[in-house]
């Protein structure tokens, strides 16, 4: 056992023995005025301490000021094990919120901006082995709309959908030591139709008379080995057959996972760089109106999940806190969740592929919009679609991931001309397909949709009445689909939508639904809110969710969707479970609305005439 905060290896599909967790406590100091630079807060010792990985914002930080803060700054003595001698060091950073500068002992050694995805640094040149060196960062945070916040509130307090701000380092910091010539991190491309697996190895450096060698094995032992010169392709690529004997694809049913051990090798066969990896073998297609997932439908039967914690923030207290989301949400009948507005750590991917969990992979953008105000969440720049293509280059190879949602709930006029919106939103969406042509993307989750060729056409619905959402949903057996407005508590259609595109006959669903107000013994003076009418009993809310969710089984046109939400998060409380994870509502009665068989799903399983 160990005291040491989130002690587990942060990066699970690529996993090196020789590795060093920063996670625990460090100086730290608030910067206001963003004036610490010129104060000499870069050579000096810092006023206060915090615990390392959880943001000042949070309980668990030790600190819990939710203030603004315009910059932090992090200090702490690192040790290179003295057994590193001749390795490179490289210096991890899981997120840091939002733009980061690391100083080695006074020298500036890199930087980056995003405050959802991870970014490393080469300090090798900085750094000897067996000595201390002294690690300092600065993380600004400022107010600009331009900065992709998800789901922090650019008010004081929490109001709404907006929620208690994370200012700097909230994953977790870790140092690693790696061979000057080295293995990158890999792709993994499942391959149903072949029942094969190909492994994509960049490389630092190539190697004269080098191969690169990939192990798959399962229960059984090895199944298959593969080999590939590695002096003449900076990314060179292994294709493993897999037997029919030994092939078993990756489902919510049966999430079979291979390991998979990667070798870069000298001419004699000599070992430079070695890791351990795992791969699913899955497919995911459209035919028509269906998703499929290893050639058949499966209704995405998601919740939303928006991964906030009361004493954590956006950080989890442990790793078996992320465990426990995924469970909770499968217990209640959900096979999936859009994991909403954040880019969740890498420890919750592996968790939803070792349990056979579905998830959409998003972004924190919500609100996007050109006519921007002072109040208003966030404006598109370029540096949404760097942001965006870190996390695609992270979570590539994650069989969970089952789609992508670059942006959500982005809002502009058609009329309005192309405008950056326009810009950043093709970007990313051609970013996404870029980097990946093997799964579906949604071009904006609800809304705005930009971009004619999306894959996914989507919808968000609050309606309560489970009849009124039955007369809007079913329009998608019409051939034209319920599109959000302007006016979106009008459910009324207009004759044209002003927000999107035309629908052009994509696979269709509600992306977001119910998010049903049920809080029944609220505190003295607690805020509260959720959409429509809290019902008037536990048996009124029973019979809400059902009346809901059987308006989308029962829609053959509707491949899945996403209820709004697993928990409470501060003063929104609609989850099914309340903020600290205790159960609001009966399980089992929750899980059977949502077990029967869909509607497109009995399409699939009737016999052909």
């Amino acid at each position: 056992m160990t005291d040491q905060p989130r002690p587990e290896y942060p990066r699970p599909q690529f996993v090196r023995d020789r590795w060093r967790n920063l996670n625990g406590e460090w100086e730290f100091e608030f910067d206001g005025g963003d004036s610490g630079f010129e104060r000499g807060l870069v050579q000096r010792r810092l006023q206060h301490q915090i615990t390392v990985p959880f943001a000042p914002e949070s309980q668990l930080s030790g600190i819990g000021d939710t203030d603004f803060h315009a910059a932090v700054w992090y200090r702490r003595a690192i040790q290179i094990p003295a057994e590193w001698s001749g390795l490179n060091v490289v210096l991890h950073f899981g997120a840091v919120d939002h733009d980061a500068t690391i100083w080695i002992d006074g020298i500036e050694v890199g930087r980056h901006r995003g405050g959802f995805t991870p970014f490393a640094i080469d300090i090798s040149t900085f750094v000897r082995a067996g000595r201390t060196s002294t690690l300092v960062v600065r993380a600004r945070d400022s107010k600009d709309a331009s900065q992709a916040r998800g789901k922090q509130s650019t008010e004081y307090h929490n109001h709404h959908c907006d929620y208690t701000r994370t200012t700097g380092i909230w994953q977790t910091v870790w140092l690693e030591a790696v061979p000057p010539i080295s293995l990158k991190r890999p792709r993994i491309t499942p391959d149903v139709g072949a029942s094969a697996l190909h492994v994509e190895l960049p490389l630092t450096s190539n190697v004269p008379g080098g191969s690169v060698a990939v192990t798959l094995r399962d229960a059984e032992g090895i199944v298959v080995s593969g080999t590939a010169r590695a002096d003449i392709d900076l990314a060179p690529r292994v294709t493993l057959s897999i037997p029919a004997s030994r092939s078993r694809l990756w489902s919510p049913e049966d999430p079979h996972l291979y390991d998979l051990d990667l070798e870069l090798l000298d001419p004699s066969g000599a070992v430079i760089d070695g890791a351990r990896s795992y791969a699913g073998l899955r497919s995911v297609a459209i035919v028509g109106k269906s998703v499929l997932l290893n050639g058949r439908p499966v209704f995405q039967r998601l919740v939303l999940d928006q991964g906030y914690y009361p004493d954590g923030i956006m950080t989890a207290p442990s790793d078996e806190h992320l465990i426990r989301d995924i469970k909770l949400a499968q217990e209640v009948g959900f096979n999936g969740a859009r994991l909403h507005q954040k880019v969740f750590e890498e420890r919750y991917l592996y968790h939803a592929d070792r349990l056979g969990y579905l998830v959409w992979g998003e972004f924190g953008d919500w609100g996007c919009k050109v006519d921007w105000k002072p109040d208003d969440r966030q404006k598109p720049t370029a540096s949404y679609i760097t942001q965006w293509l870190e996390a695609l280059e992270r979570d590539y190879s994650h069989p969970s991931i089952i789609g992508w949602c670059p942006l959500n709930e982005t809002r502009q006029y058609i009329g309005d001309g192309i405008t950056v919106l326009d810009d950043v939103t093709r970007g990313m969406f051609l970013a996404t397909k870029a980097a990946d042509r093997t799964r579906p993307v949604i071009d904006a989750s609800g809304y705005s949709h930009r971009v004619a060729e999306t894959d996914i056409y989507d919808s968000h619905n609050y309606e309560q009445d489970p009849e009124l959402f039955a007369g809007v949903m079913d329009m998608i057996r019409t051939g034209v689909p319920y599109i959000n407005t302007e006016d979106d508590e009008n459910r009324s259609i207009p004759e044209t939508a002003p927000w999107s595109i035309a629908y052009r006959g994509q696979p269709y669903f509600c992306s977001e639904f119910g998010g049903i107000w049920w809080n029944p013994t609220p505190a003295d003076g607690e805020a509260s809110w959720g959409y429509g009418q809290r019902p008037e009993s536990l048996e009124a809310f029973y019979q809400r969710f059902t009346g809901l969710v059987d308006v989308l089984l029962d829609n053959p046109e509707m491949f899945g969707y996403c209820y709004t939400q697993l928990t409470d998060v501060f003063q929104e409380q609609n989850g099914l479970f309340f903020f600290d994870r205790t159960p609001k509502f009966d399980a089992e009665r929750l899980r059977a609305v949502q077990s029967r068989t869909a509607a497109i799903e009995a399409q699939a399983l009737a016999p052909s005439s």
